[in-house]
């Protein structure tokens, strides 16, 4: 099983990605995420919009367990984290997540 701190904080180091609800959204909408990361805590109307938008980019989409606190520490940010944009995902093996969730 992946730890998905660690893969995550791989990601922020060696990948593209983008912070926060709003640029989740318009990643969603216009199809360029690979995987989208949202807190546990993410305010309830961002996270039925971006996992609407997912759901019709195809866009797989991870609920991070801890809350938006937690998120922007493992993303070593000194902010609340709501939701993580993914675009390239560098030397991570984050995607796994969504394959072993399809299997």
């Amino acid at each position: 099983m992946i730890d998905i701190d660690k893969a995550i904080a791989t990601t922020v180091r060696t990948g593209k990605v983008f912070f926060g609800a709003k640029n989740a959204i318009k990643n969603a909408k216009i199809g360029k995420a690979r995987l989208i990361v949202i807190a546990a805590n993410c305010p309830k109307n961002a996270h039925e919009d971006i996992e609407y938008y997912c759901k019709l980019s195809y866009i797989p989409v991870v609920i991070y367990r801890g809350t938006s606190i937690d998120l922007g520490a493992v993303c070593g940010k000194p902010f609340m984290v709501s939701a993580l944009t993914i675009r390239e995902p560098g030397d991570s093996e984050i995607l796994k997540l969504t394959e072993a969730a399809n299997a």
